[in-house]
């Protein structure tokens, strides 16, 4: 066994909840270079003007990588971190700390397990209600990711920091503002959701039941990289649509399906997997590290709560 063995007591709601979010951050402060790497490769060629003036141009993750580092400073692929940590506790944690519970709501009494439609559905649940309490939270992010900060001469920056962000945002767009792209991120994170937590469950429940892995590690491992996989693939072009319409100033894009349609009739439909290697990278890295520390996650939690209740 490799980690800490599985309790027998099963985990309660509000240990996964606790978990899952906790869990989140931790992926997120390894993973969140390519998150902003992936953000910048999105919206390249979206204003060739600009990005003509800036004469900066991202060639992969790498290079993105560099290329910021290079001319913006050693902590801009962070921009936003804080903004992405707000979004994990609260996002994260009810996509994932409640997919079991809503799980069982969904299915029928007497079942032996939950269907795929009842997953399905149970992932599309939980991905709506953690879009609906965190879309300030993502805006903020991809505005500080997607801007670019040349120095004091060529720099277009607008926020002084996460909370003025916030302020900022509702004072000139509107409280309305801080929930820009509501709807194509939560097609998104429904999509998501369904392909992360419910492949993860599916995989992992299959590998368990045909006795190809027991429940440590390893199964976490691979269960968590075919859901960032099957992630990355189904999601790219509502993120793609998400993260340009979310960082489009005022009247930029009338709604999201206009941005969608000025992609397709400007870029071509490769526009849609922009960033595609990046995507992967970061959902699949961020899914291996997400997943493993939860289950650890859950499993000491559960070890405390019982010692703490434990008479002796």
């Amino acid at each position: 066994m490799v980690g800490l063995k599985p309790s027998d007591v099963p985990p309660t709601m509000a240990v996964k909840f606790l978990g899952a979010g906790t869990a989140a951050c931790f992926a997120d402060l390894l993973t969140f270079p390519l998150d902003t790497a992936k953000v910048r490769l999105q919206i390249q060629g979206e204003n060739p003007v600009a990005q003509t003036a800036r004469l900066v141009q991202y060639r992969g993750v790498l290079g993105t990588i560099l290329t910021m580092v290079r001319t913006e400073g050693l902590c801009s692929p962070y921009n936003g971190l804080v903004a992405g940590l707000q979004r994990q506790m609260s996002f994260a944690s009810i996509r994932i700390g409640l997919y079991d519970s809503v799980k069982q709501v969904y299915t029928p009494q007497g079942a032996d397990s939950s269907s795929l439609t009842t997953r399905i559905l149970a992932g599309c649940t939980t991905g709506a209600m953690a879009v609906t309490c965190a879309q300030p939270t993502d805006v903020v992010k991809v505005r500080f990711q997607a801007s670019i900060h040349l120095g004091s001469s060529g720099s277009d920056r607008k926020y002084s920091g996460t909370m003025d962000a916030y302020r900022t945002i509702a004072r000139e767009e509107g409280v309305r503002g801080l929930w820009k792209g509501t709807l194509p991120n939560i097609m998104r994170n429904a999509i998501v959701n369904c392909a992360e937590v419910v492949t993860y469950d599916i995989l992992k429940e299959k590998l368990l039941d045909y006795h190809l892995l027991t429940d440590n590690f390893p199964c976490h491992f691979a269960s968590a990289f075919g859901a960032g996989f099957c992630a990355t693939v189904v999601a790219s072009p509502v993120d793609v649509v998400k993260t340009r319409y979310m960082n489009s100033p005022p009247g930029q894009y009338l709604s999201p399906l206009d941005c969608m349609i000025k992609m397709v009739a400007q870029e071509g439909p490769t526009a849609f997997y922009k960033g595609f290697t990046p995507s992967f990278l970061r959902l699949g890295s961020w899914n291996v590290v997400m997943f493993v520390t939860y289950e650890q996650l859950k499993r000491a939690l559960m070890k405390v709560q019982i010692l703490r209740e434990s008479p002796f």
